[in-house]
């Protein structure tokens, strides 16, 4: 199972190809931000851990430097809801961060680039990720 297509489902943004290049195919055609907002993608970096990079797709701000988000392949194969992500960037930016690791039951140790977030215009809503999670996932693995 592939972020990209599970995360082009949940919100409707019409962007393809590695999810590393969303962030500057998305330039002109979706907003961006530094900014979580429920219903937009947080767009990771490509890195050794994530050779293609990653998005995934907030369903709920906490707070200023937390977020829950809903994601497909963070642990191989699996779609995880409303799992933490937390900024741990000097600047309060969202340019670093950790994320939950399902197979352990807490925050991963690694700090993860991203580049910001991509606005689907209109966002989902928290109900509508989650309630289209299940086939999303199901329209993926096929």
């Amino acid at each position: 199972m592939d972020c990209v297509p599970f995360a082009r489902r949940i919100t409707g943004v019409a962007l393809s190809g590695d999810s590393d290049s969303w962030w500057r195919s998305a330039a002109g055609r979706y907003g961006e931000t530094r900014r979580p907002a429920e219903g937009a993608l947080l767009v990771f970096h490509r890195s050794r851990r994530l050779p293609r990079g990653h998005v995934a797709v907030v369903s709920r701000v906490l707070s200023a430097r937390q977020i829950l988000v809903t994601h497909a392949n963070w642990a191989h194969g699996e779609v995880s809801l409303d799992q933490p992500v937390e900024d741990v960037s000097a600047a309060n930016d969202w340019s670093a961060v950790r994320v939950w690791w399902p197979p352990l039951g807490r925050m991963g140790e690694t700090v993860f680039a991203t580049y910001g977030f991509i606005l689907p215009d209109p966002p989902p809503s928290r109900a509508a990720i989650l309630a289209e999670a299940p086939a999303a996932a199901a329209s993926v693995r096929e």
